[in-house]
């Protein structure tokens, strides 16, 4: 049985396909979504989500970056784009290498990050503040305290109070206790805050 040829025109075909390769356009496109990607790759790692630096695809968007400093038919247009990607990666390189070092030599903010993390895993469960109201809107030295005591709470996690005025706050509070007596069906209302988890908690519930 004879072997079957594909026709001469079939052959060239298949050089060229083979042969062929991106455009310089496809490259940059290319180029721009593989930054992204080690971002987020190197957002996971130093979250502690991976083991491993994403050195590979590092190496890939450098191979193309060189490969395409080499490339003599860039128009203005995509030279300019070529530049700012190039110049966004390099941004995110350094700002990765010196994270890097910083967390293999136990210095800097991902050292201060953990230190944290370790004095607030270690530190006891946070003390929970709470109040009792039956009628908020006369009971304003009460209100007044858990507004101080949730101000500190917020303050201590970093928050901003400034827009957060006891008057405000007195008129929430009211309306907010009015509605939870008559759907919970409790003369009282127990509220309490807490910082859990670098977070403030502000909680109500009937009093029984």
């Amino acid at each position: 049985m004879k072997d079957r040829q594909l026709p001469q025109s079939g052959v060239r075909k298949m050089i060229i396909e083979r042969d062929a390769q991106p455009t310089i356009d496809e490259q940059l496109v290319r180029l721009e979504d593989d930054v992204r990607k080690l971002k987020v790759e190197f957002d996971i790692y130093f979250n502690g989500s991976s083991k491993r630096p994403p050195y590979d695809t590092k190496g890939r968007v450098e191979t193309l970056i060189k490969r395409l400093a080499d490339e003599r038919q860039l128009t203005y247009a995509q030279r300019y784009q070529y530049n700012s990607l190039v110049a966004r990666y390099t941004s995110f390189r350094d700002l990765w290498r010196r994270t890097v070092q910083e967390r293999e030599e136990g210095r800097g903010a991902y050292a201060q990050r953990e230190k944290a993390k370790r004095e607030q895993e270690a530190a006891p469960a946070p003390e929970r503040t709470t109040f009792v109201c039956a009628d908020a809107r006369s009971e304003v030295p009460t209100v007044k305290s858990l507004y101080d005591t949730l101000v500190e709470a917020k303050r201590r996690c970093g928050e901003n109070v400034d827009d957060f005025s006891f008057a405000q706050f007195h008129r929430m509070l009211t309306q907010k206790t009015e509605t939870l007596k008559e759907r919970l069906g409790c003369e009282r209302v127990r509220y309490s805050v807490q910082l859990e988890g670098g977070r403030v908690q502000f909680k109500a519930k009937a009093d029984k």
